[in-house]
């Protein structure tokens, strides 16, 4: 039997301010539990919520990247349900009247674009932090979470598998981290998303029942939880017996989805109107301030970057996709450096290194001038390119000043055309059937020769002058 699948993602992407969303309590991320905790957070008699004005600004940028409805009129909810982790009884939330409704994000999975619709993206306070494995026979609280300001985007059912749905979360990854929205840092929750699935038969209109996958905090567990739950809720149906409506967590460890409680409705949270919040109304000339200071995104960037610098489509891609690349490329082109050599570099050798590490551009010790020193002395024929990444790899272990390994590894590029003509010979007599075959029609073995002058000097030949050297040597 066919089967296809339906999914839909909320994602609660933690927004970069500084305070919470109705209290003046730190933000900060690792502080000792329970220390950024205000009376308004603690939900305490006689305490009033005020809300950050700076939230409603990043969930109306992101609105506006997205191209969807911006209600410029808003309100806030109670949203009542019990958990030790959640002070006041309820969570403040936007469900009547959200700040975005609408809008669409594309996605691309091995070359095949689609469109994902949004529902809605809406402010409430995120709840603090229940911890099962601190202490061997108790479970603690820490509240220093509670009301960091949420934005929770919700797409339309149209994730048909896995993999798509990973697209989609990489595509809002690098959208919230563009916009200043949210740090994107999985790691530390500050995006996560709950995945909604459900399968039906092939051309079924009707859809099937779904179950949610709690707080799944990374992209490769995002696609494993969702595969584990799609193959759970084939062999369900197929042995006869009805999926149940439940929401489950994922097991990263032994790999599956296990039943955490029954699906709650709308109706079991009771939602009423927030009696101690006014509607917020955005003005007109608030709206055009932030339109006004609105960045230029990825997509934007990649275009710019192809017809502006010439470089590979596939290089403007990668440099774009990251807010921290592409200021440390359009710094370098900034200082007049080579554009093409510049995001040649960013793309093969700094992006192996940042990988092989885990970390940003602005976390190395690789810093905007000393790479700008670098791309000078390849440019100028001080050093070659292949010495400069070996430069490039000492730099990222020591931070070291690119012209001081230069001078105190003797790395200088050797252009004495006298000393050049010097190795080539030796080359040339040293290699005497592989000249006559060259001689009788086999080109490609003038790289060969190029090789051995590269070897002879260790790299610092300069390339441009042995290429025209050797022509002349081989040709006489």
């Amino acid at each position: 039997m066919s089967w296809e699948t339906v999914i839909g993602l909320e994602v609660h992407a933690q927004l970069s301010t500084n305070t919470k969303l109705f209290s003046s309590a730190s933000t900060k991320f690792g502080s000792e539990p329970n220390s950024q905790v205000d009376l308004v957070d603690l939900g305490l008699p006689g305490v009033l919520p005020v809300v950050n004005k700076d939230a409603f600004k990043k969930a109306i940028r992101f609105g506006l990247a997205i191209e969807a409805d911006i209600n410029q009129e808003s309100t806030f909810d109670r949203k009542n349900y019990f958990y030790p982790d959640l002070p006041k009884g309820y969570q403040i939330t936007q469900m009547t009247k959200p700040i975005v409704e609408g809008g669409s994000i594309d996605i691309d999975v091995d070359g095949d674009k689609k469109t994902i619709n949004i529902t809605r993206a809406h402010l409430e306070e995120d709840a603090g932090k229940s911890i099962h494995d601190a202490y061997p026979d108790k479970s603690v609280i820490d509240l220093n979470r509670a009301g960091t300001p949420l934005l929770e985007i919700v797409s339309e059912p149209e994730i048909s598998s896995a993999k798509e749905a990973v697209s989609y979360m990489k595509a809002l990854h690098q959208l919230v981290t563009f916009l200043d929205v949210c740090d994107g840092d999985m790691s530390q929750g500050s995006l996560r998303c709950d995945a909604n699935v459900s399968i039906r038969k092939v051309g079924d209109a009707e859809l099937g029942t779904r179950t949610e996958i709690k707080n799944i905090n990374s992209f490769r567990f995002i696609e494993k939880a969702i595969n584990f739950e799609i193959k759970r809720q084939i062999k369900v149906l197929e042995s006869g017996e009805k999926v149940t409506q439940e929401t489950r967590l994922y097991d990263s460890g032994k790999d599956e989805t296990r039943p955490m409680r029954s699906k709650e409705f709308a109706n079991d949270y009771r939602y009423f109107p927030d009696p101690d919040l006014l509607p917020v109304v955005i003005s007109d000339d608030e709206m055009e301030e932030i339109r006004s200071t609105f960045p230029e995104l990825p997509a934007d960037k990649s275009r710019r970057y192809i017809s502006e610098f010439q470089i590979d489509e596939s290089e403007a891609e990668i440099i774009s996709s990251s807010r921290e690349l592409s200021n440390f490329f359009e710094v370098a082109v900034e200082s007049k450096n080579d554009p093409k050599l510049a995001a040649n570099l960013i793309v093969g050798e700094i992006g192996s290194l940042l990988n092989k590490d885990n970390i940003k551009i602005d976390e190395s010790k690789l810093s905007s001038d000393n790479f700008n020193i670098l791309l000078q002395r390849i440019s100028d024929g001080t050093i070659s390119k292949k010495i400069a990444k070996t430069i490039l790899a000492e730099i990222w272990e020591t931070g070291r000043n690119a012209d001081e390994i230069i001078n105190d590894q003797g790395l200088v590029q050797i252009q004495d055309e006298n000393l050049l003509e010097e190795v080539i010979t030796k080359v040339i007599e040293s290699n005497t059937k592989q000249v006559e075959d060259y001689k009788n029609g086999k080109d490609k073995l003038f790289g060969f020769f190029v090789g051995q002058v590269m070897k002879e000097t260790q790299g610092k030949a300069n390339p441009q002058a042995v290429n025209d050297l050797l022509k002349k040597a081989l040709n006489s």
